[in-house]
């Protein structure tokens, strides 16, 4: 982690700005966002795959979902993983850790459509990366959501044990195979006859997230739930038939 990112990080977690917006800096009352930015992220509403939780243009089961119903029961996500919504993850990486507040209160609104978990694990990191960026957000995030949830974390539940390549440019197939057998459990007594609460800053393809389903339910878990700040949007075919039918969005950045 570099000098000024360590910084940077240091100051926004035990300092956190109050009253200025999250992605542009100007300056706001008692909200996250201002309302310019507001409009360039897109919180995700009614109109999502039950499942995935991806935005649909249809609040149905995606075609994926479908197709290759995944390991874990359900996930949820708070907006898409586009415009601001990159942008506001890319600070949350990049040392703005006060940001899983935020992102806590968003998240704490969308798991109250999941079923009730035992516990809450997160997205694991090498220790060559976690050395890299020099902390690990979804376990700062997994923290935070607890607080507000009352469900306790399972410290360190998990493990990556082995490098992988960026994903940013492979395919879903090319990352199954990037991430496959790379997640491990650390305290399977822990986990043995649990309902798992996974959580993430951003979900993609999902691949993520069924690889670490496959390790928890392998060390005897009951059910996986998931749950990621953003997810990238479900884009349709052609071949669907999107007529007249909109989702819903909702756009709750007033800050508590």
């Amino acid at each position: 982690m570099n000098t000024e990112r360590f910084k940077n990080f240091l100051a926004e977690t035990f300092f956190p700005k109050s009253f200025t917006c999250d992605i542009c800096g100007v300056e706001t009352f008692k909200t996250n966002l201002c309302p310019d930015c507001a409009e360039t992220v897109d919180f995700i509403g009614e109109g999502c795959c039950p499942v995935c939780g991806r935005k649909t243009v249809r609040p149905e089961i995606c075609l994926e979902c479908k197709e290759k119903p995944p390991l874990f029961k359900k996930a949820v996500s708070a907006f898409v993983y586009e415009n601001g919504g990159v942008l506001l993850i890319k600070k949350f990486k990049d040392g703005n850790g006060y940001l899983k507040e935020y992102f806590a209160d968003l998240l704490a609104e969308k798991i109250k459509n999941l079923p009730a978990a035992d516990c809450i694990v997160y997205v694991p990191m090498t220790k060559k990366a976690q050395r890299r960026r020099g902390y690990n957000q979804s376990e700062l995030l997994a923290y935070s959501l607890s607080k507000r949830i009352n469900i306790p974390v399972i410290k360190d539940a998990l493990k990556k044990v082995k490098e992988t390549d960026e994903q940013k440019s492979l395919a879903k197939s090319e990352r199954a195979k990037n991430l496959s057998g790379c997640f491990a459990v650390n305290k399977p007594e822990e986990i043995k006859g649990k309902n798992i609460l996974l959580a993430d800053d951003v979900m993609t393809t999902g691949v993520t997230a069924e690889e670490i389903t496959r390790a928890l339910l392998a060390a005897g878990a009951l059910n996986v739930y998931s749950c990621a700040v953003a997810s990238v949007e479900y884009k349709i075919t052609k071949t669907d038939n999107a007529s007249d039918i909109k989702s819903k969005k909702d756009v709750p950045h007033t800050r508590a």
